[in-house]
Formats: structure tokens, sequence, C-alpha cells
């Protein structure tokens, strides 16, 4: 139990819970309903996209298209209204489309055996790219109130979006499939060593095409979101939240090497930055300096937890101070 309130993820709510207390005496406003539920309003698609890419980043692999991903699906979603689909048809395309874009990911990494990295890097602008394709540098904004409004509704009497519910449910079922199944264990097995996984019987290049799959579906129901909260389908919707996503999961405690994390410490990686990035927001700091402190997360987020776990093996090495023999 001691070992475990030392861990990353616990160090990562003190801080959380640091930066709402002082944020809330010294930012006007911070601690109103009202900030709340519009910071949680931007909580909602990052959180949705960390769940995927923390199981993704812990069987060592990563993608960084899935911003493109939401914004293609939310440029397909504005053409496909444009020409008189309806809504309801269209959300199962989306969904479709979120299924092609995370095969053609996992068929490269697994199927062809090319490193994550690369590959996605590639998709994130063959992807944005078919955003501008489908719709250019128009936007639709001719939603219906009855879709855009619902998609941001407050529970009866708060200013919680019943769409938190939703991404909460989702953390928890994500949760139990990590940390209480055998599937949990054979991804963390895979972040450890791929050719032991094989060895116990473990299907890694299948499990990694799925969760690709997996990943990209939820970034384009994420787009889903995004288009309906802004009442905007643009071809650059979500551009660069990738940047957000991977800063949050690594925050959280997930080792970009594999194998380690928990989707408590995620979840607290989320809070954590999009609060700082709010309050600062709210508190007038320029874009460009959010930026700079969303950078710096993402390097304290690789740095700090190897290193915290390189000074717990050098205190564990440390020999126990000498006893002095009495009389001498």
């Amino acid at each position: 139990m001691l070992k475990r309130l030392g861990s990353w993820d616990v160090l990562v709510i003190v801080v959380l819970a640091i930066v709402v207390i002082v944020s809330s005496a010294t930012v006007e406003g911070f601690a109103s309903a009202r900030f709340w539920g519009f910071l949680l309003l931007d909580v909602i698609p990052i959180a949705f996209i960390a769940l995927p890419m923390t199981l993704v980043i812990i069987t060592g692999e990563i993608d960084l298209s899935v911003a493109s991903v939401l914004g293609l699906s939310s440029a397909v979603m504005g053409q496909m209204w444009a020409s008189g689909v309806p809504l309801p048809a269209i959300l199962p395309i989306i969904l479709l489309l979120g299924v092609v874009c995370g095969a053609m990911n996992g068929l490269f990494v697994t199927g062809f055996g090319l490193p994550s990295l690369a590959v996605t890097i590639g998709t994130l602008a063959l992807y944005r790219g078919l955003a501008y394709v489908v719709l250019g540098d128009k936007a639709v904004a001719d939603f219906p109130f009855s879709w855009t409004g619902n998609m941001i509704e407050a529970l009866p009497g708060t200013t919680v979006p019943w769409v938190a519910l939703v991404v909460l449910g989702l953390a928890v079922v994500f949760g139990v499939v990590l940390h209480a199944t055998p599937i949990g264990r054979a991804l963390f097995a895979m972040g450890n060593n791929d050719q032991a996984a094989t060895f116990s019987g473990i299907s890694v290049a299948r499990t990694k095409f799925w969760l690709f799959v997996l990943t990209a579906t939820i970034a384009a129901l994420a787009g889903f979101f995004w288009t309906m909260r802004y009442a905007s389908a643009r071809a650059d919707n979500g551009a660069g939240l990738e940047l957000s996503v991977v800063a949050a999961v690594l925050l959280g405690g997930v080792s970009i090497f594999g194998g380690r994390g928990t989707l408590v410490g995620v979840m607290a990686g989320v809070l954590l930055l999009i609060t700082l990035r709010n309050a600062l927001q709210l508190a007038d700091v320029p874009a460009d300096t959010l930026t700079v402190v969303t950078g710096a997360l993402l390097i304290i987020s690789v740095v700090g937890p190897n290193a915290a776990s390189m000074i717990r093996a050098r205190l564990r090495r440390r020999p126990p101070a000498a006893t002095p023999v009495a009389g001498v």
C-alpha cells in the first residue's frame, strides 16, 4: 500500500488537486460551475481518444493519426449532411470510416512490420489531406439544434454534460479490461516483450491490429462529437489534438516504451492537462504559451516516471548504514 502511494499516477492526482486549489484561489471564475461545465466539454474528446491510445502505447506502439481521423470524419460528416444525408445514417458511416482508417494503420504495422511511429505520421498527413479533398477549406454549420444542443446538454440541475457520463462508463470498462482480465495482462506482456508474449500463446499481431482499429473508430466518434459541439464541420477540426492525447497518456504514467501504466493515472493526466490549460487561458495567458505548456508537460511525462524509477532503484541498492560497535 505504501509503495502504491508513492507511484507516479498518485503524484499526478496530487498535482491535479494542487492546481485546482491554487487556481480556485487565484484565477477569477475558475471555481464557477459554468467554467467546469465548459472544461468537461474540452475533456471529452481527449479522454475518448486517450482510452484506446493507452492500450496501444502499453503494447509498445503509438498512433499519431487520431486527430486527422477526427478531422476526416468531421469533413465527411459535413459533406454528407450538405448532400442531404440524415444524421442518423451518417453516424454509422463515420464509425465505418474509423474502422477503415484503423485497419490501414494496423495492416501496415502488423502486416508489413513497419514501425507505428513512421506509419501513423504518414497517415496523419494522408487522412488530413483527404479531409481537405472531401470538404476543402469551407465549413458546414447548418446542423439541427436538436442534435447540436443535445450533444452538450447538461444533466438536470448541474453543468455536467451527459456525454461525460459516457466517457466515465467507457473508462470503467477499459480499466476493468486492462487491469482485471487476461486481455489486459496480454497487453502488458506485449509491451514488455513481444517475443515472449508470442511464445506464451498471445496473438500479438492480431491484437495490435484490432487496437489500431479500435483507436481510429473512437477517434471518428470523437469527430462526430466535436462537430456537434461546435456545430461546424471543418477539415481542420481537431488539428494538433494528437499532441494533447499523447501528452495526457504519458503524463498519466504510461511508459512510452510500453509495458507500464494505469488507466486511473491516464484519466488524472487528462484532467491535469485540460485543467491547467483552461486555467491559464482563463487568466489570459497567450495561446503560444499554452502550446509551450503542453510541450513541457509532454517532456516531463516522458522523463519524470523514468527518473523516478531510477531514483527508487538506486535507493533500493544503497547499502544500509553501518551500526557503530559499542566501546569502539
